[in-house]
């Protein structure tokens, strides 16, 4: 049997990334010990951006879009509470370095807190791009599984913790060398990587449900693995 593993590449601000949250959560949960989730900085560090009415035009006609073609919920709350607000950046920086804190408590607790965080932003409104926001999400889904931490600290690691935001950009910098290396242009991309050879999935494979994601990987990894 061919040993194979499965490379993520996201942004959590990421509309289309959010909607491929049914495969990601097929994939954490048929093989999360074969399953890397690597943020790509699109909207971290350099690519963080301020927001302004007209990126929030931009932000709510992509994501319409999306809604329309997978199904994934946009709500005028996250519109009217998230786009509206000028007073933050648009910047996923606190929830790559949260995901690198639950990765390094578990890894099946990384694609759990992703999609937390996405519907907290996405469906009711809650401003992801705030430490204490973000602090205040990951600490529920922390003690769902049993590890109790305070929100105000956390929400100061997020922040200020030089030794996290390394172990972060290590991660961001892990997807830029692989988005280069492949010509990978925008996210999510899932990379299947079998024995030594790399494959990119057709990014609809991520879109379709989890039947069609499953016979995409069957014709890579055959009927015995999927």
């Amino acid at each position: 049997m061919a040993s194979f593993n499965f490379q993520y590449i996201f942004d959590p601000l990421c509309g289309w990334c959010y909607a491929s949250s049914q495969a990601l959560a097929t994939l954490a949960e048929r093989w999360p010990d074969q399953l890397d989730m690597l943020p790509s900085g699109l909207f971290s560090g350099a690519g963080a951006r301020t927001m302004s009415a007209g990126w929030a035009a931009h932000a709510w006609s992509n994501d319409q879009r999306i809604e329309a073609a997978t199904g994934e919920v946009f709500s005028t709350t996250y519109r009217d509470k998230i786009l509206a607000d000028t007073t933050t950046a648009f910047d996923s920086t606190a929830i790559n370095r949260a995901l690198t804190a639950a990765r390094q408590i578990h890894p099946t607790m990384e694609p759990r807190l992703l999609r937390h965080l996405q519907l907290a932003r996405y469906v009711r409104g809650e401003n992801t791009a705030r430490a204490e926001v973000v602090a205040c999400l990951t600490t529920q889904i922390l003690a769902e599984a049993g590890h109790l931490r305070d929100s105000e600290e956390l929400a100061r690691q997020l922040t200020s913790d030089h030794q996290l935001a390394q172990q972060t950009d290590v991660r961001v910098q892990s997807a830029q060398v692989l988005m280069s290396r492949f010509g990978i242009q925008g996210v999510p991309q899932l990379l299947v990587r079998v024995d030594k050879r790399t494959h990119l999935l057709s990014t609809k494979a991520l879109y379709q449900g989890p039947s069609f994601l499953l016979d995409e990987l069957r014709a890579l990894l055959g009927s015995d693995v999927v």
